[in-house]
């Protein structure tokens, strides 16, 4: 007789994207996008396009120098941080543009969601 000490967990696999990479950065059921990297005076930011499920997302990463002194570094964070906020409020996902089958309009610029026909 024989017992199993471990439980054995299975997941379903998601097929791949067309703009996935299709190697080491996917996992069983997330898929990457290679990154894009920005590199402007004195640092860079990083955009990875991703699918986990049924939800994609963009994933952003930046890396800062900060100020030796401490008072400058504060205010280097506090205003990346309200700049996040900004950029958060800028591009989130609105109402009525992800409904399927619709061409929705983005009511905040008169225009018609990308990707959606007239």
């Amino acid at each position: 007789m024989s017992v199993r000490t471990m439980t054995r967990f299975h997941r379903d696999p998601t097929p791949h994207t067309d703009w996935c990479s299709r190697d080491h950065r996917c996992g069983i059921n997330e898929h990457r996008a290679a990154d894009v990297e920005a590199r402007e005076v004195g640092g860079r930011a990083w955009i990875t396009r991703t699918r986990a499920g049924d939800v994609e997302y963009a994933e952003v990463r930046i890396r800062i120098p900060l100020h030796r002194i401490e008072t400058g570094a504060r205010w280097q964070l506090s205003l990346t941080l309200r700049l996040i906020r900004d950029l958060l409020t800028a591009v989130a996902v609105r109402p009525g543009i992800t409904r399927t089958g619709q061409a929705a309009v983005d009511t905040t610029r008169g225009r018609r969601a990308v990707g959606r026909a007239a």
